[in-house]
């Protein structure tokens, strides 16, 4: 079983002088429930090597199991620091492919042309996507294999509208991943702000926020059970 997650590179809060990344327990939760089901794990992002770390993920009330056994595992923090170039990986190498979020993605990870082609060959191909909080941003400008939107009519959920208020940043971010997905025709929903919230629907899992990190990944790996091959 191998598997494809995909972090951002970009580091930028807009113009607010701040710094971005993807969300420490976006990656670390699937991470080790990906690795611990014994998948093979490939870390890709846009620029390769290290991918920014979103400092507030770090700080201590962001804190998690997960997080704590990362900070511990030498192994893992080496195989992040050399993250491949996006450019350089294809879905024919994967049995499935996992973003987490972080207000990153939603900069250079929506529009981004290698991670479109990904996710169309991921679909195509009939292998699960799995996309949490911001991350979902990667699917609005991806296709099914009929060529249509691939979170068109689809039950997707991801960052909410309030929980961007919440956190002060509607303003800056490039656009609401909420109303984004209803303009894609996604057919979203959410659950309580900052509570676990994940939907499934087909090959497609998403999570609302960093609590729906760990079943987001569990939820992917029952679709490659039933795969299969796999």
């Amino acid at each position: 079983m191998k598997i494809l997650m995909v972090l951002t590179s970009h580091d930028k809060l807009g113009d607010t002088g701040h710094k971005t990344g993807f969300w420490l327990e976006e990656f670390a939760a699937p991470y080790y429930v990906l690795r611990d089901a014994g998948a093979e794990i490939t870390l890709a992002s846009p620029k390769g090597g290290q991918p920014p770390l979103d400092p507030k993920s770090a700080e201590p009330d962001a804190q998690t199991e997960a997080t704590k056994r990362f900070d511990a595992d030498s192994a893992a923090q080496a195989q992040l620091s050399q993250t491949v170039k996006l450019s350089e990986v294809s879905a024919d190498d994967f049995d499935a492919v996992f973003y987490p979020g972080g207000h990153g993605p939603l900069w250079d990870l929506h529009n981004n042309p290698d991670s479109v082609a990904l996710l169309n060959a991921f679909s195509r191909a009939g292998k699960p996507i799995g996309a949490v909080c911001h991350a979902p941003v990667v699917l609005l400008n991806a296709r099914a294999a009929d060529g249509e939107p691939l979170v068109g009519g689809k039950r997707v959920t991801g960052f909410s509208n309030a929980e961007e208020d919440a956190v002060g940043l509607s303003d800056v971010v490039p656009l609401l991943l909420e109303d984004a997905l209803k303009d894609k025709g996604g057919v979203y929903s959410k659950g309580e702000d900052w509570g676990e919230y994940v939907l499934v629907d087909g090959l497609l899992v998403t999570g609302q926020n960093p609590a729906s990190s760990e079943k987001a990944a569990r939820e992917l790996l029952t679709l490659l059970k039933v795969l299969p091959g796999v």
